[in-house]
């Protein structure tokens, strides 16, 4: 890690290619060939289901357990907050279930979902600045601008033209009725935040001070992923591609590089997971937890996908809904409410020194590198 500071990227250049450029890539694949095969209009399809919801999705969700809750060192620092978290988001999720229905909870959900998806790419794009040399106070401000106008504008659509082929989690989660008028002139904001930005790093190339390519690329394929999965294609499957893998990838490449620097040399069990070249493995266990999370889900609330999750359907009470609901959501819910605390790199040296910050003197980082998603295309709790 150390070697990618000073050139602006949050990892290192072909990284960063790989876990932002990747996915950009790959979602502009699948809308290719769903557009030429005719089925941007179809359901996900179950190969891609597996790939998009259960591994990345889902799977993504369950690196905070890795992060935090298997680190002795993070359950000596933070024991009381990573007890409190799910205590108390399982008790007020229960209490919103129980008393808005589950339209209510899952729009509550959908809300703190989006939310954490906004704040993980100013995450990154904090941690690809602090990594770029010439990078400005004004830089820092007006990436944050491009950052919220790149993601907040087309949730602003959205919501203006509701109803649309895909649900962040279930139909009917984000409130519909918002003026056409609204989403126009936030367009108009958007597109001179994202001028104003792109011109600064023009200026920057020409007067010789460098571009922090790192910035850039979190930036633009920011704002290629949320513009084109939710403004320009009306698609179920284009929208899971682009939001999950965009956000899940580079999500599990941080928990990787954290344990590679975490558990360096150690013997603990959970070491293996992270020692060099074992990102496969590690992925292959978060596969298989959120297969089993995935298939509870399918056997206990949402009977949609028999074909490939096994286990028998139970037709539950809506009295054990407004608890089973909850229960379920509660690694994605603590995965919201934990990432907030858990990638502070400015104010934890420990994370500083294993993501190869300055200790010291440093501006803060972002507050949510990491976030669980939509379950996109369908109700899917995680990520």
């Amino acid at each position: 890690m150390s070697g990618a500071r000073g050139g602006g990227w949050v990892f290192s250049a072909r990284t960063d290619l790989a876990v932002f450029g990747g996915p950009l890539l790959a979602s502009a694949v699948v809308a290719l060939v769903a557009w030429r095969t005719g089925t941007l209009d179809a359901e996900v399809p179950p190969a891609l289901f597996v790939l998009l919801v259960v591994v990345c999705d889902v799977g993504h969700v369950w690196g905070t357990l890795f992060r935090a809750y298997l680190d002795p060192d993070e359950r000596a620092r933070r024991g009381g907050l990573l007890l409190a978290v799910p205590l108390g988001v399982l008790a007020f999720g229960v209490l919103l279930h129980a008393q808005a229905g589950a339209a209510g909870f899952w729009r509550v959900l959908a809300y703190v979902a989006a939310f954490h998806f906004v704040r993980q790419q100013w995450g990154w794009t904090a941690w690809a600045g602090r990594r770029d040399p010439g990078a400005t106070p004004r830089d820092r401000a007006l990436d944050r601008a491009a950052v919220y106008a790149a993601t907040l504008w087309p949730l602003l659509w959205w919501h203006a033209h509701l109803p649309r082929a895909f649900a962040w989690f279930v139909d009917g989660d984000f409130a519909s009725g918002l003026p056409a008028a609204v989403a126009t002139a936030g367009g108009v904001v958007h597109a001179a935040v994202m001028l104003a930005w792109a011109a600064r790093q023009v200026v920057r190339a020409v007067r010789g001070g460098g571009v922090g390519w790192g910035r850039v690329l979190v930036v633009t394929t920011t704002w290629a992923t949320w513009v084109g999965g939710i403004v320009a294609l009306d698609s179920d499957l284009v929208f899971t591609a682009s939001n999950v893998l965009a956000h899940g990838v580079p999500y599990v490449v941080l928990v990787h590089r954290w344990g590679g620097a975490r558990w360096r040399g150690a013997s603990a069990a959970v070491a293996r997971l992270f020692a060099p070249r074992t990102l496969a493995r590690f992925v292959a266990v978060l596969a298989a937890i959120g297969f089993v999370e995935e298939a509870l889900w399918d056997a206990w609330v949402w009977h949609a996908r028999a074909d490939l999750f096994p286990l028998p359907a139970l037709d539950l009470s809506e009295d054990a809904l407004a608890f089973v609901v909850p229960l379920l959501a509660l690694p994605q819910a603590t995965h919201y409410v934990l990432d907030a605390f858990l990638w502070r790199a400015g104010r934890d040296a420990p994370l500083a020194r294993a993501m190869g910050f300055p200790v010291s003197g440093a501006p803060a980082g972002p507050s949510a590198p990491g976030p669980a998603g939509p379950g996109a295309s369908r109700p899917a709790p995680s990520a």
